[in-house]
C-alpha cells in the first residue's frame, strides 16, 4: 500500500480559506448601534409579550399577503386564525374597485374594504388640479377587535371581497371579509345617482363564535386634509372638526395647533375643510368618541400638502355577538343648498356665525343672493348688488343717526354755555345735569346716533362669515381678482411681512380708503355735536386715533381674506359716503331743525321714568359732592 504524504500544498490552502473566513465574519459584525436597536427591539417584543398575557397582538400590516399557495396559506392563518380564509380567495388579487356617478369617484381597496381615493369630479384644485379628498394613503378606515382565539386584527390589513351590483340606478359594492362563504364581516356602500351622500353599512354575519365580545371593537377614522385653496394659511383656518352631538347642539375643536375631546352619544363627525367636507354620519350615534385635530402646518413655505390631520375613535357595540351599524357618509362641497336638502342637520358645517349673525345669513342673504344668481352670471356684479340692497335697507339708520348729529350740532351753542358757566370738575355734576335737561327739552338723545350704528353691527359680522363660506363665489373671478374666494393678488412682494404677507392685494386698499374717508366724515360731524367736557374723556382725539387705525387693520387683516369681502366692504363705504353726502346736502336743513327744537322746548314733555330716576340719583350725587366740599 502506498504511504500517504503529507501535502503542504492542501495546508497552506485550508489557512487561507480560514484567514478568509475570520475576515468575512469580522467584517460583517453588528456595529454598536445596530446591537442596541437589536436589544431595545427585543426588550419590547418581551414587553408586549408580558403585557398581551393571552392576547397575541398581531401586527398584521407586516405579515398579511395574498395567500397563493398552500405554505403561504398555512402561514397567514397560523397568524390570522379563521380570517385568513378571505386571503385565499381569488377575487383577493383584485387591487381595486371603482364606485362612481357623475358627482364622486371611489376607488374601493380589497385590503382593508375602505375607500382608497375619493375625486369630487365638478371641482379642482386652485392651481386646476383634479380635487382628491383622499389620496396617497392620507386617509384610513379601520376597525380593530379581537377573536374568539385571542388575536387582534385590524380590518385595514385584512382582504375584503368585492361583489359589485346595481339597485335600480343605485351602484352597490359589497366588501366581505369572510370567515367562511357564509360568514363575513361587511362594507355595504350605495352610491345613488347625482348624490355626495354613500349609504353605508357595516354589518356581519356568522362571527358571533369568531369575535371575542368581551373585547371592545374600536372604529378609527383618520384624514390628513390637503391643501385645495390659494392659501394655506387662511385655509387652515377654515378647516375644523365638526360634530353633533345628541341634542343636536353642534361643536367643534379649536383651530389652533392642536385640540382633542372624549364626547358621549355623537351623531355625526365632520372633517371640514375650507369648501370640501368628509362627514360620517351614524344611525345609532357613537357612544362614545375621541376626537383630535392637528394642525400640519409649522412653517407655511414648507408645509404646503396637508392643513390638518383629523382622528375620530370610537367604540362600537356587538349587538347578539354580531355587528350591524348604519351609516351614511358625505364627501362632497360645503354647499348649504346641497346639505340644507339632508335631514341630519350637516348644514351646519357651514360657518354662518351663531345667533343673530347666522340668522341674517340664512333668512336673508342667502335668500338675496339666491335670487341675484338666478339671472345674472358675473359674481362681482351680484356682491356689488347685494350691497346696494344692503345699503337702501339701511339708509333709514344712516339717516336717523345723521339727523341726531345735526340735532346735537344745533345744540353745541347752548352746551358751550353751560361748560362756560359752570367750569370746574367741582361743577361736572351739575353741568352734566343742566346738559341732560336742554337736550330732554328739545328732544334729544345723544344715544339716537349710537343706537342706529349698533343696529348696523350685526349685517357687519354677518356678511364677514357669509362672503367666505359661500362656495358659489370659488373660483369665480371679477376684474383683477382671478378668485373672489381668495385674496386678489396684483404685485408678488420678494420678502413677507408678518401678519400681511408676501403680496399686495388691491381690494383690501380700495376698502381701507374708502372707509378712512367714511371715518372722516363721520368724526367730523360727530366733533359738532358735543363741545368737550372737562373731567371727561377726550371723545376727539379718540375718535382720530380709530380714523386711523381702522384703515390699517382692515389693510393688514384683509390682506390674506376672501376678495369679495373686501369689494363688499368697499363698495358698501363707498355708498354710505355717497349717502351722508346726499343727506346733508340734500335732505337735512339745519335752520328747520333749529326751528323744530325751540317748538319742542316750548312743549311740556313728560319725563320718562329712567330719565326720572337718572336725575334724581345725579341730583344725591350732587348734594353728595357738594356736602364733601364743606367738609373740606
Amino acid at each position: 500500500m502506498e504511504e500517504k504524504k503529507f501535502d503542504f500544498n492542501s495546508l497552506i490552502g485550508f489557512v487561507l480559506l480560514g484567514a478568509i473566513m475570520i475576515w468575512w465574519m469580522y467584517t460583517n459584525q453588528p456595529t454598536p448601534e445596530e446591537l442596541a436597536a437589536e436589544k431595545a427591539k427585543t426588550e419590547q417584543v418581551q414587553e408586549e409579550v408580558k403585557t398581551s398575557n393571552t392576547t397575541t397582538l398581531i401586527d398584521t400590516a407586516a405579515v398579511i399577503t395574498q395567500a397563493t399557495d398552500s405554505l403561504s396559506f398555512e402561514k397567514a392563518k397560523g397568524e390570522l386564525g379563521a380570517f385568513a380564509y378571505s386571503a385565499s380567495l381569488p377575487s383577493a388579487s383584485k387591487n381595486e374597485t371603482i364606485l362612481e356617478n357623475d358627482l364622486l369617484r371611489l376607488v374601493i381597496s380589497n385590503q382593508g374594504g375602505q375607500i382608497k381615493e375619493a375625486l369630487i369630479k365638478k371641482y379642482v384644485t386652485h392651481d386646476s388640479l383634479p380635487l382628491y379628498i383622499v389620496k396617497d394613503n392620507n386617509a384610513s378606515f379601520n376597525i380593530n377587535f379581537g377573536t374568539s382565539d385571542n388575536r387582534t386584527l385590524n380590518t385595514k390589513d385584512l382582504f375584503f371581497e368585492p361583489t359589485l351590483t346595481k339597485d335600480g340606478e343605485n351602484n352597490v359594492l359589497s366588501m366581505k371579509l369572510k370567515v367562511a362563504d357564509d360568514k363575513f364581516l361587511e362594507y355595504r356602500y350605495e352610491l345613488k345617482p347625482d348624490e355626495y351622500m354613500i349609504d353605508f353599512i357595516i354589518r356581519s354575519q356568522g362571527l358571533s363564535s369568531a369575535l371575542n365580545s368581551s373585547q371592545q371593537l374600536v372604529l378609527d377614522w383618520n384624514l390628513k386634509a390637503f391643501k385645495n385653496e390659494k392659501s394655506i394659511r387662511y385655509e387652515n383656518q377654515q378647516t375644523e372638526l365638526y360634530y353633533e352631538k345628541e341634542d343636536e347642539k353642534i361643536d367643534y375643536l379649536s383651530v389652533g395647533k392642536e385640540d382633542d375631546a372624549e364626547e358621549s352619544d355623537v351623531n355625526w363627525v365632520a372633517f371640514k375643510q375650507h369648501f370640501f367636507s368628509s362627514i360620517l354620519i351614524s344611525d345609532q350615534g357613537f357612544e362614545k368618541a375621541s376626537l383630535t385635530s392637528k394642525s400640519l402646518v409649522e412653517n407655511e413655505d414648507i408645509d404646503t400638502t396637508f392643513t390638518k390631520q383629523f382622528n375620530l375613535k370610537a367604540p362600537i357595540a356587538l349587538e347578539g355577538g354580531e355587528l350591524n351599524q348604519k351609516m351614511n357618509w358625505y364627501i362632497g362641497p360645503n354647499d348649504y343648498k346641497i346639505l340644507k336638502g339632508y335631514d341630519r342637520n350637516i348644514k351646519e358645517v357651514v360657518n354662518l356665525g351663531w345667533g343673530i349673525f347666522g340668522f341674517i345669513n340664512r333668512y336673508v342673504f342667502i335668500p338675496v343672493f339666491n335670487f341675484l344668481q338666478g339671472f345674472i352670471g358675473n359674481y362681482g356684479l351680484i356682491i356689488i348688488l347685494l350691497t346696494i340692497v344692503v345699503r337702501i335697507i339701511m339708509s333709514p339708520l344712516v339717516y336717523k343717526s345723521y339727523l341726531s348729529s345735526a340735532k346735537m350740532k344745533v345744540l353745541r351753542p347752548e352746551m358751550d354755555e353751560i361748560n362756560t358757566r359752570l367750569p370746574g370738575k367741582e361743577n361736572a355734576m351739575k353741568r352734566q345735569q343742566e346738559t341732560m335737561a336742554v337736550q330732554s327739552k328739545a328732544g334729544v338723545s345723544p344715544l339716537s346716533g349710537c343706537i342706529p350704528a349698533l343696529l348696523q353691527m350685526p349685517v357687519f359680522f354677518a356678511l364677514f362669515r357669509f362672503f367666505p363660506s359661500n362656495i358659489d363665489l370659488r373660483q369665480k373671478g371679477f376684474l383683477w381678482a382671478e378668485d373672489l374666494s381668495a385674496y386678489d393678488s396684483v404685485f408678488k412682494l420678494p420678502f413677507k411681512i408678518p401678519m400681511y404677507g408676501d403680496h399686495i392685494s388691491l381690494f383690501p386698499i380700495l376698502a381701507s380708503v374708502a372707509i378712512f374717508f367714511y371715518m372722516r366724515m363721520s368724526q367730523s360731524q360727530q366733533m359738532n355735536m358735543q363741545p368737550q367736557q372737562e373731567g371727561m374723556p377726550d371723545m376727539q382725539k379718540m375718535m382720530k386715533m380709530m380714523m386711523y387705525l381702522s384703515p390699517v387693520m382692515m389693510l393688514i387683516f384683509f390682506n390674506m381674506y376672501a376678495s369679495s369681502l373686501s369689494l363688499y366692504y368697499f363698495v358698501s363705504n363707498l355708498l354710505t359716503v355717497g349717502i351722508m353726502l346726499v343727506i346733508k346736502n340734500y335732505i337735512i336743513d339745519e335752520d328747520k331743525i333749529h326751528a323744530q327744537i325751540q317748538e319742542n322746548k316750548k312743549k311740556p314733555k313728560k319725563e320718562s321714568k329712567f330719565r326720572q330716576k337718572l336725575n334724581d340719583a345725579m341730583k344725591q350725587a350732587q348734594e353728595q359732592q357738594a356736602k364733601q366740599q364743606k367738609k373740606k
